[in-house]
This record gives structure tokens, C-alpha cells and sequence, in this order.
């Protein structure tokens, strides 16, 4: 350095410049030991996003688990759908056990209850979920005020730091600062560095948590929109479930009571006649001579009929119920002691009783030719109204106590199904129902074998 530059610097300004050169070197040193200071990002910034992330999944499991309800309870929907109908059937046809039927009834109620169970389960397991879905769009929200916070905040910091224009380190040196106020002003400056970069990995974060939540509630919200529709189409179902299994129930009640009237009927017209047990005696031993003189007859006018080609040589059909209604007495040996003796059967049966409402049509059980129709004066003075139908020449059915109508005449040809007569109370009947006999080959059998 000359001499006429040198006088120009104060000597305290050249002991200032050894400092800067001191300096100089340990701003390495400086700059390396604080950039170990930088903070990595918080592990709460992760675990917004790893929470985010937990519900989607959390969410996409229970749709999963809705839609295998909704399988399930659409099944359980069709087999008791299936049954209720069956029953229904059964009802509108022949009742033979009503205890039975009572205790299937019984049991559909029982499965009605478990699965009105599975679908409240399901509405539940549905609201539920639009809970957690509200609360997501809520999080969704609150996550976008945040960024929206966040961003402002650096954006604010980010204008401050460029409209300062932080002095360097060099400049702090070279002003004359001491090597305390130099440490400060990097402290300083570090610290806000560090600060910044933190914001920025929040915003950083904070897009990602709300992507993936707005994510979440976009592929969620349809979803649940058509799990309700399904839900409200199996309500739908199971409301036709409780109207027909009520329909069924209201059913099965007229029946019990239909039968039992019946049989009440029955039973004091029984306890009346027992009252003079002889004279009841001598009356069925004379029914049941006059009984088998007529179906003698009968069988005289079949074999004539069949003689002469009127009636088929050969049954090939399968007989039907006359009539739909509950059995009140079954064939074979009875408890009924009005009933005529035979064989080891101290009273005995030979058809069954079918009881329906008052002037029921009653039906062919099978094809065949009228072979009479009117009474049958073999029950003496009170005599039934009975038609007789031979379906073959060695068999034919007997439908008794009808009222005395001729919706058909002997010699007729009838179809399988079509009316014949109407339910009554003729002859010795204790209220309108149906005697229904078989006869084949000349002994009456069990209806229930030909049906």
C-alpha cells in the first residue's frame, strides 16, 4: 500500500480489516456448525397426512363391509320370501295339520324379526358412516382454512425477508461489529431461515392432507348415495315381507276358527246322539246295511256303464283335492264313536272331511262319467245329497253332504277340476262340509293315496 493511500485509512480502520480477514475464516467454520441446527420437518405434519390416508382406508373397509350387509340381507330377504309364499299356498290349499302350519307361521315370524334385525343393523351401519363422511368434509374444510393460513403466512414472510434485504455476515463484520454481535446476527438469520422452511413444509403438507381427504369424500360420497338407494329398496322389500307373512297370519286364524267351529259342531252333535246309545247303534248297523246295498247298486251301474264302453277300461290320471279348506277328520279309525265299526276299528272313517266357507264349489278330483247324483237314501230319513263319479271300472269317488243343486247329471262327462256341486250341511251333518270318499275296486280307500 503507498504511503498517500495509507494516510486516507485511520489506523483503527486497518486493525479493523485483520478482524474481517479473522472473520473471514471462521465464517466457515460458523456456517458449518449452525447449518447443523436446521430443523427437519415435524412428525406432525406427517401425521395429519398418515391420519388422512388411515380414514380413506378405514372408509373404503366399510363400504366393503355395507355392501356384503346389503348381499346378505338381500338373501335372507329371498329364502323368506320364498317360505312366506310356500306357506301362503299351503293355506289357500289343504290344510290337513293346522298345528303344523301354526308353528311354520311361528318360525317366519321369528325369521321376519331376524331380518327387520339385519336391516336396522344395516340403516345404523349407514348412518354411521355419513357421520364419519360429514366429519371428513369437515376436516376437509378446516384443512383448507389452514393452508390457506399457512400460504398467507409465507407469503408475508417471504416479502418481508425480500424487502429487508437481511444484511451478510461480511457486512456485519466489515461494519466493526464485535464477533458477539456477529454470532447474533447469524443466530438471527439462521433462525428465521429455519422458520421459513418449516412453514414451507407445512403448506407442503397441508396440500397433500387436503388432497388426499378431498379424495376420500369424492369417491365416498357416491358411493354412499347408492348404498342408501339399496337400502331403501330393501326396506321397500321387507315391508311386502311383514304385509304378506300379516296376510298369512289373518289366514291361518280363519281357519283355526273355521275348524274349530267344525269340530264344536261335531262334537255336541255326537254328545246329543250318544244320549241314547242303542237306538244310535241300531241306526248305524241299518246306515251301514243300507250303505253297502247302495254301493252294490253302484257298482251294478259302473260295470253296465263300462260294458258298454262309457267309462275308461283304465285310470291313468292323478286325482286332485275337491276342495280347498282344513281337514277336520282324516280316513281310517277315529275317535268319533258315532262313527260305524270296521274291521279292528271299533269307528271308522272311509273318507275325509274338508270344511270351507258355506256353498264352496266343490270339484272332480279326476275325469270320468256322472254315475249319480242326488240323495242318498241310505242315511234314512235324513238323507245326504251325494254325487258319484266313475273315473274307471274300478275306480270311482263319492263327494257327500252337498246341497241338493245339479251343476251336473248322471251320464255327464266331466273334466278334471270342473264343479260338480257346492259344500252343504245334508243328511246326518253336524255343519257344512265335504265328505270326500275313494272306492277302489269295491272297498273304500284312502283318498290320499290317489293324490
Amino acid at each position: 500500500m503507498s504511503r498517500q493511500v495509507a494516510q486516507h485509512f485511520p489506523r483503527a480502520r486497518r486493525g479493523l480489516g485483520r478482524r474481517t480477514i479473522t472473520a473471514l475464516l471462521i465464517v466457515p467454520l460458523l456456517m458449518g456448525a449452525f447449518a447443523g441446527h436446521v430443523i427437519a420437518p415435524q412428525a406432525a405434519y406427517a401425521d395429519q397426512l398418515s391420519d388422512a390416508r388411515a380414514q380413506q382406508k378405514a372408509l373404503v373397509a366399510k363400504i366393503a363391509q355395507e355392501k356384503a350387509q346389503i348381499a346378505a340381507l338381500n338373501a335372507s330377504q329371498a329364502s323368506l320370501s320364498g317360505q312366506i309364499s310356500q306357506t301362503k299356498q299351503q293355506l289357500d290349499g289343504i290344510t290337513a295339520n293346522l298345528a303344523a302350519t301354526r308353528q311354520q307361521v311361528a318360525s317366519l315370524t321369528a325369521d321376519l324379526k331376524a331380518v327387520q334385525a339385519q336391516y336396522a343393523s344395516l340403516v345404523a351401519s349407514l348412518a354411521d358412516l355419513d357421520a364419519q363422511l360429514t366429519s371428513i368434509e369437515a376436516q376437509e374444510a378446516a384443512t383448507r382454512t389452514q393452508l390457506g393460513q399457512h400460504q398467507a403466512e409465507l407469503a408475508a414472510r417471504i416479502q418481508v425477508a425480500y424487502e429487508d434485504q437481511r444484511t451478510s455476515m461480511l457486512e456485519t463484520l466489515l461494519s466493526g461489529a464485535s464477533f458477539t454481535d456477529m454470532l447474533a446476527a447469524m443466530s438471527t438469520q439462521l433462525d428465521a431461515a429455519t422458520q421459513d422452511q418449516q412453514l414451507a413444509q407445512q403448506v407442503a403438507s397441508d396440500q397433500a392432507t387436503l388432497l388426499s381427504l378431498h379424495q376420500t369424500v369424492s369417491d365416498t360420497r357416491g358411493q354412499t348415495d347408492l348404498l342408501r338407494q339399496q337400502v331403501a329398496v330393501q326396506g321397500q322389500a321387507l315391508n311386502r315381507r311383514i304385509s304378506d307373512l300379516a296376510a298369512a297370519t289373518k289366514r291361518l286364524k280363519a281357519l283355526e276358527a273355521a275348524a274349530a267351529a267344525s269340530l264344536a259342531q261335531q262334537n255336541a252333535a255326537y254328545a246329543k246322539m250318544a244320549s241314547n246309545k242303542a237306538a244310535l247303534a241300531k241306526a248305524l248297523a241299518k246306515a251301514a246295511a243300507a250303505q253297502k246295498a247302495l254301493q252294490k247298486k253302484i257298482d251294478a251301474i259302473i260295470a253296465a256303464q263300462a260294458r258298454r264302453g262309457g267309462i275308461p277300461s283304465q285310470y291313468s290320471g292323478t286325482l286332485i283335492w275337491p276342495m280347498s279348506g282344513a281337514v277336520t277328520q282324516d280316513f281310517g279309525c277315529t275317535g268319533f264313536w258315532a262313527e260305524p265299526p270296521y274291521g279292528n276299528c271299533a269307528h271308522y272313517h272311509n273318507g275325509i272331511d274338508l270344511v270351507a266357507p258355506y256353498g264352496t264349489p266343490v270339484r272332480a278330483a279326476g275325469a270320468g262319467r256322472v254315475v249319480y247324483v242326488g240323495w242318498n237314501y241310505a242315511d234314512g230319513a235324513n238323507p245326504a245329497w251325494i254325487v258319484i263319479i266313475a273315473h274307471s271300472g274300478s275306480l270311482s269317488t263319492w263327494y257327500a253332504h252337498m246341497q241338493a243343486r245339479y251343476p251336473v247329471r248322471a251320464g255327464d262327462w266331466v273334466s278334471q277340476g270342473q264343479v260338480i256341486g257346492y259344500e252343504g250341511s245334508t243328511g246326518h251333518s253336524t255343519g257344512a262340509h265335504l265328505h270326500w270318499m275313494v272306492e277302489y275296486n269295491g272297498a273304500f280307500v284312502n283318498p290320499r293315496l290317489f293324490i
